[in-house]
């Protein structure tokens, strides 16, 4: 129960991060536009690689190594000690660099990418990392929930003409540095004080660098193909694609808030020699996965093409289209989240994990080149989902001799059979019938009475699994 709480909170708060510019889309998108969108994706595009570079991949290594001395407060409180002025340190040095960057080669957007920089500074006071060790996940959910909202309330009182994205830049750092400062009034009680001689922060280095690794190389695919469409296309076409890729993201925020979650947890399992209950929690994280991300992909591919221009403004019709050719990632690294994220990460395969994902980086860069050119945002999307199709297959085959595939895709015919007669449902009624918000809450009802009546008459055992945790409740 414990699991599926802090599920519930990390779920409220990925929610909650996609929540906010979800709600200020469709304003933001007619007020700057789609030109000056795409210069807000651009800038933020180049300030995220500085930021992973300092934060390199203390995020998951400062997780798992809390959760390893989860039971012993000294060698815990000793970890946060180290790792976090491992983060200072290199999270600084990345600021320096970013600032030498922009003020040696930026001829354009130089006042956008010095307030981008705040996202940076965030990056040297984020310790979510420990309380996710922790898995209290509490914490971070309702601190962090008052600042969200206040930026939400910001943006709508702040930005109001065309010449307001410095303004919406600004709110969007300052926002995500607050919240990570609000979170460590919390260390109270949690850590004791040990000496700076204990701290030895470089021992953390070689660890978290190999993290690094398969965390830059994840960020290269997910933002290349920005860097890449502001170069080969319009900003047009990359506003088009960012606002989109939100949206998908969103959706894909419900699925992924397990791998926070299952992280430490099977980290601990794994630190505690328990390697049957790490595999059985694997084999149900899939199931679980599967069961939701499934249909949330045939949902929104079956509403996406009128739902884009609807939501986002006209100057966004080729939104819906990118939509649909992206929603199978939902799946695909909902997958990957299980079978990286939740299994080879916590057992320390990093290697395999690292492996997997250069795939996907290189694979990317590839398709971008050879898809862009042609059709443009569409073309960003097809390469996104090419490269997260062969980070999935690629983790599958490097798990073929620990785990069954046999058994984790054993109740995947059911979802998929359920999924697309919602596809086919939903998408005739979508087609039938003018998007309003009224019609779009009824398509989502649909969709879920259809799909749920599929899991029932398929007999799924996702279905009688929900079942047990009700009556136990």
């Amino acid at each position: 129960m414990k699991v599926i709480k802090n599920y519930l909170y990390n779920a409220g708060y990925q929610i909650l991060n996609m929540i906010i510019p979800l709600i200020t889309v469709p304003y933001i998108s007619r007020v700057l536009g789609a030109h000056d969108v795409g210069i807000n994706e651009y800038t933020n595009s180049w300030v995220t690689f500085f930021f992973l570079m300092g934060q390199m991949g203390i995020t998951l290594y400062g997780n798992r190594e809390v959760a390893y001395h989860r039971d012993d407060l000294y060698k815990r409180s000793q970890t946060f000690w180290g790792v976090e002025a491992l983060q200072l340190l290199t999270v600084s040095t990345a600021f320096i660099l970013y600032l030498a960057a922009v003020f040696l080669f930026s001829t354009t957007f130089k006042e956008f990418f010095l307030l981008q920089a705040i996202w940076i500074i965030a990056t040297g006071v984020d310790i979510s990392w420990y309380f996710m060790g922790l898995e209290e996940f509490r914490i971070t959910v309702v601190r962090n929930t008052l600042v969200k909202i206040a930026s939400l309330i910001l943006i709508f009182t702040m930005v109001k003409t065309s010449n307001d994205l410095g303004k919406y830049i600004l709110i969007l750092g300052a926002s995500q540095l607050v919240g990570n400062l609000t979170l460590w009034p919390y260390l109270r009680g949690n850590i004791i004080w040990v000496s700076v001689k204990k701290w030895h922060p470089f021992k953390h280095f070689y660890p978290s660098l190999l993290l690094f690794i398969p965390t830059i190389t994840t960020q290269v695919y997910l933002v290349l193909n920005r860097l890449m469409l502001g170069r080969m296309s319009t900003q047009a076409d990359l506003g088009n694609f960012g606002q989109a890729d939100k949206i998908v993201k969103f959706v894909l925020a419900v699925v992924t808030a397990t791998g926070t979650v299952m992280l430490p947890h099977v980290a601990n399992k794994f630190a505690k020699g328990d390697i049957k209950g790490v595999r059985n929690s694997l084999y149900s994280s899939f199931d679980f996965v599967s069961a939701i991300s499934i249909p949330m992909m045939f949902g929104l591919m079956a509403i996406a093409k009128k739902f884009g221009p609807w939501f986002l403004g006209n100057g966004f019709v080729l939104s819906g289209s990118v939509m649909f050719i992206e929603a199978p990632i939902i799946v695909f690294i909902a997958w990957s989240n299980v079978t990286g994220t939740q299994y080879l990460m916590p057992i320390n395969r990093v290697r395999a994990y690292t492996t997997s994902v250069t795939i996907g980086a290189v694979s990317n860069v590839v398709f971008n080149f050879l898809l862009i050119g042609k059709w443009g945002a569409n073309g960003a999307a097809l390469a996104t989902v090419g490269s997260e199709l062969l980070v999935t297959a690629t983790q599958l085959v490097m798990i073929r001799k620990t785990i069954s595939r046999r058994k984790i895709f054993k109740e995947q015919w059911k979802y998929i059979i359920s999924g697309i007669a919602m596809f086919i449902i939903v998408n005739r009624i979508c087609q039938s019938i003018n998007m309003t918000i009224s019609n779009l809450v009824l398509e989502i009802f649909v969709g879920v009475f259809i799909y749920i009546i599929g899991l029932i008459l398929t007999k799924a055992s996702i279905v009688q699994e929900g079942l047990k945790i009700i009556r136990k409740n």
